[in-house]
C-alpha cells in the first residue's frame, strides 16, 4: 500500500483513494463530500464509462428506438434533432437502460445472445475506464491543481479482477497509485440493498461465468424457455446470490490490496477531517 501508517496518510501532501463496495454503501456520497471542499478530485468511474467509453452504444440505442417513431426518424435522418444520453455520476439511467435485461422481449427483454454482447461491451469500457485512474490523477493535479484525488469504482470492479493474482493488472496499477479502500457492510445492509432492489429492480453487470451459472440454474429451475423469462423476476432472483458471489471477492481485494472500513464507520464521516481519521484508524488497526 503507498501508505502504510497512519502517519503516512496523515503527513501526504496528495491523498490518493479507491473505494470499492457493494452499490448503495455510500462510495458516491463520500466521493462528492470531498470534492465539495475543493481539495479533492472526484473520478466517477461509472460517469466515464458512460460519457467516454459507451457514449456511442447508448445513444446509438435511443436513436434505434427513436426511429420507431416515423416524425423522430424523419428528423434524425435530416439532421434537425441531437439525441444523446444524459449521464451523471449519481444517476446511470441511461447505461443501465442500455445494459437492459434478458427475457421476453414483450416485458421489456433482451435475448441472451445480446444481452451478453452489452455485458461485455460494459465489462471491457470498466476495465479501460480503471486502468485510466493514473492519467486522471496527473490530470486531477496538473491541470486543475487538485491536491487530493477519490476514485469512486462501480459496485462490478470485483467481477474483473482476480485479487488473488499478484499481477492482476487492473489491481496492481490502481493499488500503486492509490489506497484501495473497501467499505464493508454488513449482514443489515445486505439485507435493505435486497428490499430496495427488489422494489425496483435495475440492470447491473456480472461476471460472465457467474451469468451464465444463474441463467442455466433459473430456466431449469422454473422450466422456462428463453423467451419465456419475464426480465424483471429473473434479476430480482439474481441479486441476492450476485451479493454474495461478489463478497469474498471484495474481501480478498481488501485482505491483498488495501484496507476495510465498516460502513457504519464511514457513515460517521461529515467532512474531510473526519474522513482522514476514520482511514487513519484503520490503517493502525492490525490487519
Amino acid at each position: 500500500m503507498i501508505y502504510e501508517h497512519a502517519s503516512d496518510w496523515m503527513d501526504a501532501a496528495h491523498k490518493r483513494v479507491v473505494f470499492f463496495a457493494m452499490s448503495g454503501l455510500g462510495k458516491t456520497h463520500l466521493s462528492k463530500m470531498l470534492a465539495a471542499t475543493g481539495d479533492w478530485f472526484h473520478y466517477s468511474v461509472d460517469y466515464r464509462i458512460g460519457t467516454r467509453y459507451m457514449a456511442e452504444p447508448i445513444a446509438d440505442n435511443l436513436k434505434k428506438e427513436a426511429m420507431k417513431v416515423p416524425f423522430l426518424a424523419e428528423m434524425l435522418r435530416a439532421d434537425a434533432i441531437h439525441i444523446a444520453a444524459n449521464i451523471h455520476d449519481d444517476d446511470l439511467t441511461a447505461v443501465s437502460a442500455y445494459l437492459g435485461k434478458p427475457g421476453d422481449p414483450d416485458r421489456g427483454g433482451l435475448p441472451m445472445a445480446e444481452y451478453t454482447r452489452r455485458q461485455r461491451q460494459f465489462r471491457e469500457a470498466e476495465e479501460r475506464t480503471l486502468l485510466d485512474t493514473g492519467q486522471f490523477i496527473a490530470r486531477a493535479q496538473e491541470v486543475y491543481g487538485y491536491s487530493h484525488f477519490v476514485c469512486d469504482t462501480g459496485g462490478s470492479i470485483c467481477e474483473w479482477v482476480d485479487p488473488e493474482d499478484p499481477d492482476d493488472p487492473i489491481l496492481r496499477a490502481l493499488s500503486s497509485e492509490c489506497l484501495m479502500v473497501w467499505i464493508k457492510g454488513t449482514d443489515a445492509h445486505t439485507d435493505e440493498l435486497v428490499r430496495r432492489f427488489d422494489r425496483a429492480p435495475k440492470p447491473m453487470a456480472y461476471q460472465p461465468e457467474f451469468l451464465a451459472r444463474v441463467w442455466k440454474e433459473y430456466l431449469s429451475e422454473n422450466k422456462l424457455q428463453e423467451g419465456d423469462v419475464d426480465p424483471d423476476t429473473f434479476i430480482r432472483w439474481t441479486y441476492a446470490q450476485a451479493l454474495a458471489h461478489r463478497q469474498p471477492r471484495y474481501e480478498a481485494m481488501a485482505r491483498n490490496w488495501g484496507l476495510t472500513v465498516c460502513a457504519s464507520d464511514m457513515a460517521s464521516v461529515r467532512d474531510a477531517t473526519d474522513f482522514d481519521a476514520v482511514i487513519a484508524a484503520a490503517l493502525d488497526a492490525p490487519r
